[in-house]
C-alpha cells in the first residue's frame, strides 16, 4: 500500500517532534500553523515552532487567520488528503474541516482520555497529583476532547517532575504513539472505543492567578501545585503586598504545632517552611519580583523571612 496524504495541523514546540513523526509513515501536503506572531522586546514576528520545522523539512506551509470562513475546507479538499494530524494547533476546527479529509482529523492530547480534557492537560495533570498520565490518539468531532479514542502510551509522573519536564517527555511519546498507530488506522485495522463521558475532567487554561498558593491545602497538595505551574505561570505566594515566586517545594511529614495556614516556622539551608492546613510546605527555591531565583539558603542569608511572618 502506498503511503497516505496527510496534512499536520500544528503550532508550538511540543508538536514539533510529532511533524517529524508524520513525514517517516505519510507524505506531508501541507502543514497548518497559526500566524507569525510579535514577541520580544522589539515585537519582531515570529514564526511558530512548527512552521520553522516544517520549511527546514522542505514543506509548504498556510497560516490561515481564519478557519470558520470555508477557505481553509475548500483548500484542504482541493489537497485530497487521507487524514489529518492535529496536536496543540491552538484553534477549535469548525465541521467542515474535520471532514475534508477522506478519513477525517485524528487529535493527539496530552492526556489519558477521558481525563483532563481541554488545553491545559498536562499542567492540570501534574498540579492534581496524578501518578499516571499519558497520550491518546482520537478521532476528531465537533466537542472538545470527546472523540472516540484510538489508541494510548502511558507513563508514569514522577515525584519531582515539573509540567514543563513532562512537557517534553509527552512531546516524544505522543510522535512514539503517531509513528504506530496511524498508519494502523489508515488500513483500517483499528477499532475506535467511545470515551467514558461519565469520567471526564476539564483542564481549563491556566492564567497567572491560578500560580498563586492557597496556604490552606494540604502541603502535599501545595507540592504538587507548585510542579504543575512550572514553567508557566509560576507558583507565588503574597508577602503583604508583595508576589514571591515559589520555583522548588516538597511537602514535610512534619506537624505545623497549631500555627495558623501561612505561617512560616523557620528555615535552614534545606528549605523555608511554612505552616499548611495540613502538614508543612519547605521551600527550597524562591525568587523576590526583580531579582534572581535564589536557594533557601542564600534567601535566608539575606532578607530571609523571619518566623511568624504570614503569608497569603
Amino acid at each position: 500500500m502506498s503511503r497516505p496524504r496527510a496534512v499536520f495541523f500544528g503550532s508550538p514546540d511540543f508538536a514539533v517532534p510529532s511533524l517529524v513523526a508524520l513525514t517517516e509513515v505519510a507524505d506531508v501536503v501541507a502543514v497548518i500553523a497559526q500566524p507569525d506572531k510579535p514577541a520580544g522586546r522589539g515585537l519582531a514576528l515570529r514564526p511558530p515552532a512548527v512552521k520553522e520545522r516544517a520549511l527546514e523539512l522542505g514543506l509548504p506551509v498556510l497560516q490561515p487567520r481564519k478557519v470558520r470562513d470555508g477557505e481553509l475546507a475548500r483548500q484542504l479538499r482541493e489537497l485530497a488528503p487521507d487524514v489529518a494530524v492535529v496536536i496543540a494547533y491552538g484553534r477549535i476546527l469548525p465541521l467542515d474541516v474535520l471532514t475534508a479529509p477522506r478519513l477525517g482529523c485524528v487529535n493527539l492530547h496530552g492526556s489519558l482520555l477521558p481525563r483532563w480534557r481541554g488545553a491545559a492537560p498536562i499542567q492540570w495533570a501534574v498540579a492534581s497529583g496524578d501518578p499516571v498520565t499519558g497520550v491518546t490518539l482520537m478521532q476528531m468531532d465537533e466537542g472538545l476532547d470527546t472523540g472516540p479514542m484510538l489508541g494510548t502510551l502511558s507513563t508514569p509522573i514522577g515525584a519531582e517532575e515539573t509540567s514543563g519536564e513532562l512537557f517534553e517527555r509527552l512531546a516524544g511519546l505522543s510522535a512514539q504513539l503517531l509513528r504506530r498507530d496511524l498508519p494502523r488506522y489508515v488500513r483500517g485495522e483499528l477499532e475506535p472505543v467511545p470515551q467514558d463521558h461519565t469520567q471526564a475532567t476539564h483542564a481549563r487554561p491556566l492564567d497567572k492567578a491560578d500560580g498563586r498558593l492557597d496556604w490552606t491545602r494540604s502541603a502535599a497538595a501545595l507540592a504538587h501545585h507548585v510542579r504543575g505551574m512550572s514553567p508557566w505561570p509560576g507558583a507565588f505566594t503574597m508577602d503583604q503586598e508583595v508576589p514571591v515566586k515559589v520555583h522548588r517545594a516538597h511537602a514535610l511529614t512534619l506537624d505545623a504545632g497549631g500555627a495558623a495556614p501561612g505561617t512560616v516556622l523557620g528555615g535552614d539551608r534545606d528549605g523555608v517552611r511554612v505552616a499548611c492546613g495540613q502538614g508543612v510546605l519547605s521551600i527550597q527555591e524562591l525568587q523576590q519580583p526583580g531579582r534572581k531565583r535564589l536557594s533557601a539558603e542564600a534567601f535566608l542569608a539575606g532578607r530571609g523571612w523571619p518566623a511568624g511572618t504570614r503569608l497569603g
